[in-house]
């Protein structure tokens, strides 16, 4: 069983709040960005390497890479999973990928999004896929920052 702290939805993936703040409360020592564009991108895959911390290991996977090798990670590897959306998260635990818990962090408003927490905006996709996830027994938490309270959950589904 692949010891999994924390799965964090976050479009901007690895940056500043990951590394620094996240990471470190954390206890993470691999920090694992599951995204199909990003895990075919090393420019970019260069610059997160660039925010991660110095003590932790960074992966770019696919999400059916995630999926086909999660269960291969040694019980020393303290992953901390950082995904861009909701959707992403679900494929993931309907692919047996054993996630509890999932931090929304920041879901950036676009066009055809509402905002309903302070850096969460989302479209009926994106509840769709909550209220999946919940379904299916994961626990869900919407936190900017470690240091910052938890927002209420209902906000998501208004």
């Amino acid at each position: 069983m692949p010891n999994i702290l924390l799965t964090r939805i976050d479009n901007r993936l690895i940056h500043g709040q990951v590394a620094t703040q996240w990471s470190g409360v954390l206890g993470a020592n691999l920090l694992l960005v599951a995204n199909d564009a990003v895990a075919g991108d090393e420019f970019r895959q260069g610059l997160m390497n660039m925010a991660a911390p110095a003590y932790a290991q960074t992966r770019f996977f696919t999400i059916q890479k995630t999926i086909d090798i999660i269960g291969k990670a040694s019980p020393a590897q303290k992953i901390f999973i950082i995904c861009e959306n909701p959707q992403d998260v679900l494929k993931l635990v309907e692919g047996g990928v054993p996630i509890k818990k999932v931090n929304i962090g920041n879901m950036h408003m676009a066009e055809g999004k509402r905002q309903v927490a302070t850096s969460v905006a989302v479209n009926d996709d994106d509840v769709a896929c909550f209220k999946k996830l919940q379904e299916l027994g994961v626990e869900l938490e919407i936190q900017r920052v470690p240091d910052t309270a938890v927002e209420k959950l209902d906000k998501l589904f208004k």
